[in-house]
């Protein structure tokens, strides 16, 4: 298990658990009780301090190498063996950094697409760290297109530090690529439900971000710039980082007081990289609700709502 630096109460139980349990292991010596008090120990100081966190340490268990990814979502979301992987934008390449596809949930088809990290060091760099190249959102909206096609519901599941800013990236359109996706996305005719799984940074985001509902789990992050790059053009230096999280108001509690989202999905308590089972469900509940929701609203009906939805965001004052 890795610990993040404000876990460490938590680690440090943990270490001693893991001895206590030796001992069982090697002696006759019975050792239950303390067993039984070191895990109420670390139950209890696990919920006090996921009970209390500040926006920077939410954006650390966003991060968290250990959390689900993309795909670890759909696999458990989806009927088992049911995902079909489709690739390539039909113009330049096959983006790792984005991943998606046909599934079903329940009997239900529907279009899986979302960023994809890689879970570990060589399939991080496979995927880009989850950074999509514009071949990557125009892959994301040629599969939107075909389920349009075929009237399926589409989910996005959003988990980027950003779309990728290299110079190649920018020579083949990659401002033009998302913002055709948002154009796309608010008119698209079938149900669209998108949910930030971890990081949800800057166009990026929001290249798979407009859907009829929008949902982010409870320790993850949707907004235009990281905490330390804000921090770097603020301050000139990272030192500054924890006060832009706290500034920036880029919690999921945040985004839903501010109405730029409809929900807050709970994760169990620890994040959803200590009990992936239950974030799973928590999601699947989420996007099942909605879709039954959706599902009944007439296709013209529910994109003029989409439309609004966004199109009222924000809010203005005159001098």
């Amino acid at each position: 298990m890795i610990y993040l630096d404000f876990e460490k109460p938590i680690a440090e139980l943990n270490e001693q658990l893991d001895k206590i349990k030796e001992v069982q292991n090697i002696g006759d010596v019975d050792v239950s009780k303390t067993i039984s008090d070191i895990e109420k120990q670390i139950a209890s100081k696990t919920k006090e301090i996921y009970s209390n966190l500040t926006p920077w340490q939410q954006v650390q268990v966003s991060r968290h190498p250990q959390r689900p990814y993309t795909l670890s979502y759909i696999e458990n979301i989806a009927d088992e063996g049911s995902f079909v992987e489709l690739h390539g934008d039909r113009t330049v390449a096959d983006d790792k950094a984005m991943v998606g596809g046909m599934a079903s949930i329940n009997g239900e088809t529907i279009m899986f697409i979302g960023q994809q990290k890689g879970i570990n060091t060589k399939m991080r760099q496979y995927r880009n760290f989850g950074m999509p190249n514009p071949e990557g959102y125009r892959k994301a909206l040629r599969l939107m297109k075909i389920a349009e096609k075929f009237n399926k519901p589409v989910v996005c599941f959003i988990d980027t530090p950003g779309a990728f800013p290299g110079l190649e990236a920018e020579e083949r359109g990659q401002g033009e690529a998302i913002a055709r996706n948002l154009f796309e996305m608010a008119k698209l005719k079938v149900p669209l439900i998108c949910v930030v799984i971890g990081e949800g940074a800057s166009g990026g985001a929001l290249g798979i971000g407009m859907g009829d509902r929008v949902f982010m789990m409870e320790n993850t992050w949707y907004s235009v710039i990281s905490p330390e790059n804000c921090s770097t053009i603020l301050w000139r230096s990272w030192d500054h980082k924890e006060e832009a999280a706290e500034k920036m108001k880029l919690t999921s509690s945040d985004m839903k007081k501010l109405g730029l989202i409809d929900g807050v999905i709970k994760e169990p308590i620890g994040g959803a990289h200590s009990d992936p089972e239950v974030a799973y469900k928590n999601v699947k509940k989420a996007i099942l609700d909605s879709l039954s929701q959706l599902r009944d609203m007439d296709d013209q009906k529910r994109v003029a709502a989409r439309i609004k939805k966004f199109a009222s965001m924000g809010h203005t004052e005159e001098a």
